[in-house]
């Protein structure tokens, strides 16, 4: 007696090889490039100087306890801020905001100027207006990562427009430019 045959599984066809590159830095930043990211702001005080800069590493990280994280370079104008900072707060923008995302990634710029809407908020963190949601966090760790710091922080205040599925959409970061949801 012979044992029951598997079913033919049909083979896929053969592919071109495909071209395989080295890791390297540009290497990550082509492949990134193709991962659309969303488009936050992280501010902190220096002193008695509100700073910020535009971040696309943010990432949900724990619910209990609410954590998140980002990553920022060492060499960042806002670095020092990040480094001695108790608090520091996290805004999610709203895909018309690609204009303020611009503002805070731009070297040199005065980002709380008269065009940038803001105020203290809890621990006198600077607080963006119109934004989708914000966050202010307590920084808990900063891992060193090459050049950068992956920061650690738990949530304790903040807002969010609407329950997160009917106000506003998100401002994206993809193939090098900020760009906005499409249905």
């Amino acid at each position: 007696m012979t044992a029951p045959s598997a079913p033919s599984v049909p083979s896929a066809p053969a592919a071109a090889p495909v071209p395989v590159r080295a890791g390297s830095p540009e290497l990550l930043r082509s492949v990134f490039r193709q991962h659309a990211a969303g488009v936050a702001v992280i501010t902190a005080v220096d002193g008695v100087r509100p700073v910020g800069f535009t971040a696309t590493s943010l990432n949900s990280v724990s619910a209990d306890p609410p954590l998140l994280s980002f990553s920022i370079g060492t060499g960042s104008s806002s670095w020092p801020a990040i480094a001695a900072s108790d608090h520091l707060g996290v805004h999610i923008l709203a895909e018309e905001q690609h204009e303020l995302a611009g503002l805070f990634a731009r070297s040199g710029a005065d980002r709380f100027g008269d065009r940038t809407g803001w105020r203290p908020g809890p621990e006198g963190v600077p607080v963006l207006d119109g934004v989708l949601a914000w966050l202010v966090c307590r920084v808990v760790a900063r891992v060193p990562a090459g050049e950068h710091r992956v920061v650690i922080a738990e949530a304790v205040a903040g807002h969010s427009l609407g329950d997160g599925r009917t106000e506003g959409r998100p401002l994206l970061y993809h193939q090098g430019r900020f760009n906005a949801l499409r249905d």
